[in-house]
């Protein structure tokens, strides 16, 4: 094989250094491959930034702040808002600038940046799959519309708009509305470089008591013989379905994630519906049909918030998730925590700091439901050490994986070669061939010491996940000298965009270099 360029690859910096554990350890409680994201809201400065009249300097340190508590916590994605209520936190001539980044609409950060882009390179640089959060069909939080910047969606484009609950919300039935939140994501996925597009449960806004939803212009025009409520649906399923269509063309490795609310629909209504008693579902008061979703494969990901407790009267987690669990298909299924109810809700269950580790168990008993996310950051920085503690010590002990975008597992992921070893007296550098054919994300590296057996199926022997910078002339690789002495090992792997994992390149000895088999070759799933 030709190779002009040849990538040094050295793992500077403070590696991992992980405990042998029991040698009876059960790790399959502890799984190499799981969904592990947290929310970050910027709607009304919830999570980030603190308040919106932070400094650059002080977003920057409270942002890298919450990556390395979930970075400690063995969390691997971020699930970021970037567009909340027609705005934007980043720059673009689609949306004015966020109030909730600079204290006024429409205003750029002082001193300039762009925070899109750089929360994408420090969330990969920790390891971390960056999911790019918008909220497409709400363009206000309130009827102050003399705060809002002239280059609003409001006041450039009022016909697009519906009063509703004390909010103007974009008409979903309009062409031009889909035309022009369909470029927001274009423009996104192809500016940068995210790995997923995610929607959250709002589409038609919650129903309010005696209030009406006034789209009947548009019902008249562009109704199709279908009733009300099907034509709503089947506006938000052609959304659904050309951003996912959208999303693909651009790049196909970026995934198309939704979380709906936790009840799609309740049995009293339905008898496909779960056993609750929700006030409000998806399918008859938010318009939208995650099953339509997923049975036409609109989409990678769905990620059903199920905020209540396990035990929870009228809308048990445990209920909830076993219907999830029987119910999905054509998708990954992830679950939706609410961590943001611990020590803080009527719910006394929330109390219990075993809650959320408990709700985790749960999800890892069903084989077909493959992690969680938990809503929102700011509730484990600093907080609720009693449940993090727990979290830390048992469930997630060990790093894991994210999976492979659905659908784009591939067996011959281009392996590390390794053509240059030279000792020095604390590491080992070690030279890499530059991969010739696979785009590369990260570099995984393995380590295991005195005697143990390297099994890199097995998460407790990860040591480090290193983003591959392949715009620099070359990546600094140094092993630790205590995974190269008598009686260590380690292994290099590398994984492509889509999150394929290679087969290691095992290496014994600073001299001796060998390809290693992986025993578990089927460790990513479909």
């Amino acid at each position: 094989m030709n190779r002009t360029k040849s990538l040094l690859l050295v793992l500077s910096s403070l590696l991992l250094l992980f405990t042998n554990g029991n040698a009876q350890e059960q790790f399959s409680a502890n799984p190499k491959n799981e969904f592990r994201a947290v929310w970050i809201a910027t709607v009304a400065n919830i999570d980030w930034p603190t308040t919106n009249t932070d400094s650059v300097e002080k977003q920057q340190k409270d942002f890298i702040a919450i990556l390395e508590t979930y970075k400690k916590l063995n969390y691997n994605v971020v699930i970021v808002q970037i567009r909340s209520a027609g705005d934007a936190m980043y720059p673009t001539n689609l949306a004015p600038w966020s109030k909730y980044l600079t204290g006024k609409q429409g205003l750029a950060p002082f001193p300039f940046y762009d925070p899109l882009d750089w929360m994408i390179t420090e969330a990969h640089d920790r390891g971390f799959e960056f999911h790019a959060w918008l909220n497409p069909y709400r363009a206000t939080m309130d009827m102050n519309t003399a705060a809002l910047s002239p280059s609003h969606d409001v006041n450039l484009h009022p016909d697009w708009m519906i009063k509703y609950g004390g909010k103007y919300y974009y008409n979903p039935a309009l062409p031009e509305v889909q035309t022009h939140l369909m470029n927001i994501v274009d423009e996104v996925v192809t500016k940068y470089d995210i790995d997923a597009i995610h929607f959250d449960d709002y589409f038609y806004p919650y129903r309010i008591t005696g209030e009406n939803f006034n789209d009947t212009t548009s019902f008249k025009k562009y109704g199709k013989d279908l009733k009300l409520d099907d034509w709503r649906r089947d506006n938000v399923n052609t959304y659904v379905k050309n951003t996912f269509d959208a999303i693909k063309k651009i790049k196909p490795w970026v995934q198309f994630g939704i979380s709906p609310f936790g009840v799609w629909r309740n049995k009293s209504v339905d008898p496909k519906g779960s056993d609750t008693q929700a006030g409000q579902t998806n399918y008859d008061d938010l318009f939208a049909d995650p099953m339509a979703w997923m049975e036409d494969n609109y989409i990678d990901y769905i990620l059903p918030q199920l905020y209540w407790s396990i035990d929870h009267r009228t809308a048990s987690y445990a209920k909830l998730i076993k219907w999830w669990s029987e119910n999905s298909k054509n998708t990954a299924v992830y679950i939706g925590n609410g961590t943001y109810k611990i020590n803080n809700d009527s719910d006394k269950k929330w109390l219990n700091p075993k809650e959320i580790p408990n709700q985790i168990d749960l999800t890892r008993s069903y084989p077909n439901i493959s992690g969680n996310a938990f809503f929102s950051a700011k509730w484990f920085v600093n907080k609720n050490k009693a449940v993090t503690d727990l979290l830390s010590q048992n469930q997630y002990k060990y790093p894991a994986l994210p999976y492979v975008v659905p659908n784009s597992r591939k067996l011959g992921t281009e392996t590390p070669i390794v053509c240059d070893i030279k000792t020095k007296d604390d590491a080992t550098m070690v030279t890499l061939d530059y991969p010739a054919v696979d785009k590369v994300r990260y570099v995984m590296l393995y380590g295991a010491k005195n005697n143990t057996k390297l099994d890199v199926s097995n998460p407790r022997f990860i040591v480090d996940k290193i983003a591959f910078k392949e715009k620099r002339d070359s990546i600094s690789l140094s092993i630790p000298k205590i995974y190269l002495e008598k009686n260590s090992s380690c292994a290099i792997t590398f994984i492509d965009y889509f999150g394929n994992e290679s087969t290691p390149t095992f290496i014994t000895k600073a001299t001796e270099i060998k390809t290693y088999q992986s025993a578990n070759k089927n460790e990513n799933r479909q």
